[in-house]
């Protein structure tokens, strides 16, 4: 036998433990996602699960959830605090969700490397000029 909970009165916000909202509107007032449509491809493409599943844009999260967001080669594993359906600041948006530190730690390890190959790696100066293909293929062409 169900129990039903009465509806809040017009115009009260639910108990904050009822509250659900879309994952892909959760996403997109998070600022994970620039749109609501990035947010439900990355879902559907697999790179954003909840508490280790494969789910779908419309699944209705709540506080507590744990959340696993692949975006770009990085990972973000945070822990939904609250639901909002508007996209604020990002200040407000922060609000919304705690990060796990490793996760946060092992993303900036990440970008850290990312920037440290960027810098090792060779750079060209654009197009070989017409003296360089010369050399070059005197180069090739000794015996």
């Amino acid at each position: 036998m169900a129990v039903e909970r009465p509806a809040p009165p017009p115009g009260e916000a639910p108990p904050p433990d009822t509250q659900r909202i879309r994952l892909d509107k959760w996403l997109w007032a998070a600022r994970f996602y620039r749109t609501r449509t990035l947010a439900t491809a990355a879902i559907e493409a697999g790179q954003v699960r909840v508490d280790g599943e494969r789910v779908k844009a419309s699944r209705a999260i709540r506080a507590g959830e744990q959340i696993t967001i692949r975006k770009a080669g990085l990972e973000w594993r945070p822990t939904v605090r609250a639901v909002s359906d508007r996209r604020g600041s990002a200040t407000e948006a922060a609000r919304l969700y705690d990060e796990d530190e490793a996760s946060r730690k092992a993303r900036e390890e990440e970008v850290a490397r990312r920037r440290a190959a960027v810098r090792s790696a060779p750079h060209a100066s654009g197009r070989p000029t017409k003296r360089d293909r010369r050399r070059l293929q005197d180069f090739l062409d000794e015996p």
